[in-house]
């Protein structure tokens, strides 16, 4: 008889791997049952990562959706287990250690089991924490290995990080394939090794479908002695989910591998629940192009995981950059043109970037700086011109080491600003902070919860937890979702449209100086002058920012001599985290001086002072969405 291989159904990943939100509370429990009776999972993924992040963003209690969600599974022994990110904890940014620490104690009492940790880089020392304090919370610590490919990452690599974790204490292995572009042979040797050496460690394999590989590897994976397969399955499979339990179960059966059988009855139940959410809203937040497998994705080497809201950054991203594009009469770009450059701008700058495994939260990083790096290049500026502070804490060694060198050019860029690089360990970065959040919470009459799992979100995700007890956060997730709602209700019915052989633009050569002019057909209509076409006061943020901007204190002459426009679009933040004081009227700054941030794809992107100047008027509140030349602060 062959060698037993069980499945775990990654309900929670195939969401983000998908696009932004995950189902509610009440929609994860009534799936649950029906995952049960499928019969075949033995784990299954239920939280961490971006999901309590997602729940305060749409005004739902995490704890309890966690506890309510994970009971089902812990009744019958179903294991459940979570994706935690080392030194970022389940967020973005590094954790202090104390925070850190209380997560792995909470998410056991809360009922989840087993605790999947990854550093983006690979780096043992950010993993050391989580391995220790996973055990210390009672949780099954499962140390990952997050694979990429390049001359730096061998198997004799990952074989030897593999001996680093286990030698940690790490209970289990992860072998994280989390783009999808591992080469089949190359997984089987490296869990072979690990096998051979360590016979009685678990080993579970993570992949994603999108660049094509998944199947292959996962037979090689079965091969070389895994324990446990990851899965997805319909309608949330393949594309830049997962390959889908129905097949992998099929092809290890005829492989000879012992695995258990799947209730049909119970998987179409599950299957057409999960349609149900994705019809009532999830749906409004799932690109159509995310459901296609795609071996370009093979070159840049971008995590499935990170697919789903790359498509609806992209949108956001498209819809600035082409109306800068309009207003200068410049060829508009479709969405697969700014993709095919996105592609090809991260290919070229991953191996200066030392090659960082393209996992949360770097992929991000890599990915927001190549885009960055397109946008800047067709708006005629230079490459490296916008680099967000995470990323150069990436950079720098402030998130630890990176696997590879970093090009000559990336060093003297780091010179050039000023920065300096850190060799030390990361924690020490970030010192304990639970009293601060204690304090808020005292201040503000809110109760701790639970085993302090209140403390601990406000801890974890602050700005996040804040919008939520506000009801902020509820208030703009339904004006979101009603908007896409009512863009759809109004979206005309598609016709085949007619071929235009009409010219779009042509050049027209006055007195021997040629000018590239835009041709219109038909009606034109143009904006009135005080309009600039944001409305009828030229804010693009319509009531908020306009109550911002009337708010916002002037100076006593009401000069204003210059002003700090938006060089993105994002959200408007004065601080990135406690530790910063933020900007007030009245404040002087210097040209180069930190003024506030704007958030955009996860990242804080520091915006600085072009002149010397007394602060007169900052233009929007904290948390204010704006748009690129947006004015965010003014100084006379």
């Amino acid at each position: 008889m062959g060698k037993e291989i069980k499945f775990s159904l990654m309900y929670r990943d195939m969401w983000q791997s998908s696009g932004k939100y995950m189902p509610r509370v009440d929609q994860l429990e009534r799936v649950a049952p029906a995952i049960i009776d499928m019969g075949c999972f033995d784990r299954v993924e239920t939280n961490g990562g971006g999901f309590e992040q997602i729940n305060l963003l749409f005004g739902e209690n995490p704890n309890i959706a966690n506890r309510r969600w994970t009971q089902p599974f812990n009744d019958v022994g179903i294991q459940t287990h979570m994706l935690e990110r080392a030194l970022n904890g389940i967020r973005m940014s590094p954790v202090p250690a104390d925070v850190r620490k209380l997560m792995f104690k909470v998410k056991k009492l809360q009922g989840t089991d087993i605790a999947r940790s990854f550093c983006g880089l690979n780096d043992p020392r950010n993993l050391e924490n989580s391995i220790k304090f996973a055990k210390e919370g009672g949780m099954i610590s499962q140390a990952s290995l997050c694979l990429t490919v390049s001359e730096v990452h061998t198997v004799e690599y990952y074989t030897n990080l593999a001996e680093q974790l286990i030698a940690m204490g790490a209970d289990e292995i992860c072998v994280k394939d989390m783009a999808g572009i591992g080469r089949p042979v190359t997984i089987g040797k490296i869990i072979k090794n690990i096998k051979t050496a360590h016979p009685d460690v678990v080993v579970q394999y993570h992949s994603h479908a999108g660049p094509g590989f998944s199947m292959a590897s996962i037979l090689e994976a079965a091969k070389a002695g895994v324990d446990y397969v990851d899965a997805g399955m319909d309608p949330l499979s393949w594309g830049t989910g997962h390959a889908d339990i129905l097949a992998v179960q099929a092809m290890l059966k005829d492989a000879g591998f012992v695995v258990k059988d799947i209730d049909m009855k119970a998987y179409m139940q599950v299957r057409s629940l999960t349609q149900e959410f994705i019809d009532d809203f999830l749906g409004y937040y799932i690109n159509p192009k995310n459901r296609n497998m795609n071996s370009l994705l093979i070159g840049p080497g971008l995590p499935g995981g990170m697919m789903g809201s790359l498509m609806a950054d992209l949108d956001n991203n498209l819809k600035s950059l082409n109306k800068w594009l309009t207003k200068r009469n410049k060829q508009t770009l479709t969405q697969d043109d700014l993709l095919v450059k996105l592609f090809d701008e991260v290919k070229y700058i991953w191996p200066k970037l030392g090659c960082p495994p393209l996992v949360t939260p770097f992929s991000q990083y890599v990915k927001n700086l190549a885009l960055m790096n397109v946008v800047q290049l067709i708006k005629g500026r230079e490459r490296w011109s916008m680099i967000a502070d995470n990323i150069w804490d990436m950079i720098l060694g402030r998130s630890g080491k990176l696997p590879g060198e970093l090009d000559a050019e990336i060093v003297e860029l780091a010179k050039a600003n000023g920065k300096e690089f850190y060799t030390g360990v990361p924690q020490d970065l970030y010192p304990d902070d639970l009293d601060v959040y204690r304090k808020e919470m005292d201040e503000n009459g809110w109760d701790y919860g639970q085993d302090d799992e209140e403390l601990l979100e406000l801890a974890m995700h602050p700005e996040q937890y804040r919008a939520y007890k506000s009801g902020k956060a509820k208030a703009d997730f339904e004006a979101d979702l009603a908007a896409k709602k009512a863009a759809k209700k109004a979206q005309p019915e598609k016709v085949a449209a007619p071929v235009d052989y009409q010219p779009k633009s042509m050049v027209i050569d006055v007195n021997g100086e040629k000018f590239n002019v835009g041709v219109t057909y038909g009606d034109i209509v143009v904006a009135s002058a005080n309009n600039n076409g944001n409305g009828s006061n030229g804010n693009s943020n319509n009531g908020a920012a306009d109550n911002a901007a009337a708010a916002a204190p002037v100076a006593d002459n009401g000069s204003v001599a210059s002003e700090v426009l938006a060089p993105l679009e994002g959200k408007f933040m004065l601080t990135k985290d406690t530790s910063e004081t933020p900007l007030k009227v009245g404040d002087v700054v210097k040209e180069g001086d930190l003024v506030c941030y704007i958030e955009s794809m996860k990242t804080y992107n520091a915006i600085v002072a072009e002149k010397d100047g007394k602060v007169v008027g900052i233009m929007k509140a904290n948390g204010d969405s704006v748009e690129e030349d947006d004015v965010l602060v003014q100084l006379a």
